[in-house]
């Protein structure tokens, strides 16, 4: 009995394995997670790898507008998830604001909300740290989710033509931002 049970498992595993790296659509292999691109995409594929078109979104910012991505197509655009309660996050934002103010960079800090207390959380730290550049609010988690975030803070650095420049897992310095914005298209 033992046995079938170990067969099933493992035919199980096979399978999902087989499902999750096949673009049902086109029948091509994806790597796992990749966001695979509409058929007649004219820039280049969609991913999350160094060279991809990065996946668009459309946020709520802090001050209650909107905000895409696609917005900033032509700017170089650094794309930062974090948390309140994140120590690390806390100590990447100074940086990040000194970054905003002094160099030709968009910065779009996605804060996770559903990890917050409340939005006024968010509106406190932002108030407490002087920050003056976009905070869009991921109220599901569902654009961290797509981005397969772990760990925060986590940043996607962006050229002008939309395209994932270099991805960063944790927190960063300053001339680490610095370098990687100079690096860019």
């Amino acid at each position: 009995m033992k046995k079938w049970f170990v067969f099933i498992l493992l035919f199980g595993m096979v399978g999902w394995v087989l499902y999750d790296t096949i673009d049902w659509q086109s029948g091509e292999e994806t790597s796992p997670g990749q966001v695979t691109q509409e058929i007649n995409d004219p820039e280049g594929e969609i991913g999350l790898k160094e060279g991809n078109i990065a996946p668009n979104f459309t946020l709520e910012t802090l001050d209650g507008g909107e905000m895409a991505l696609t917005d900033f197509r032509g700017q170089k655009v650094f794309v930062n998830f974090w948390a309140t309660w994140c120590p690390p996050c806390q100590a990447e934002m100074p940086h990040m604001q000194e970054l905003y103010d002094e160099h030709d960079v968009e910065i779009l800090a996605i804060n996770l909300t559903e990890t917050e207390p409340n939005v006024e959380q968010v509106d406190r730290f932002r108030n407490d740290f002087e920050l003056t550049f976009p905070i869009l609010l991921d109220h599901d988690v569902s654009i961290a989710e797509l981005y397969q975030i772990q760990p925060i803070p986590s940043s996607y650095f962006i050229d002008t033509n939309g395209r994932i420049h270099s991805v960063a897992l944790g927190a960063l310095t300053k001339e680490m931002m610095v370098q990687r914005i100079e690096e860019m298209d």
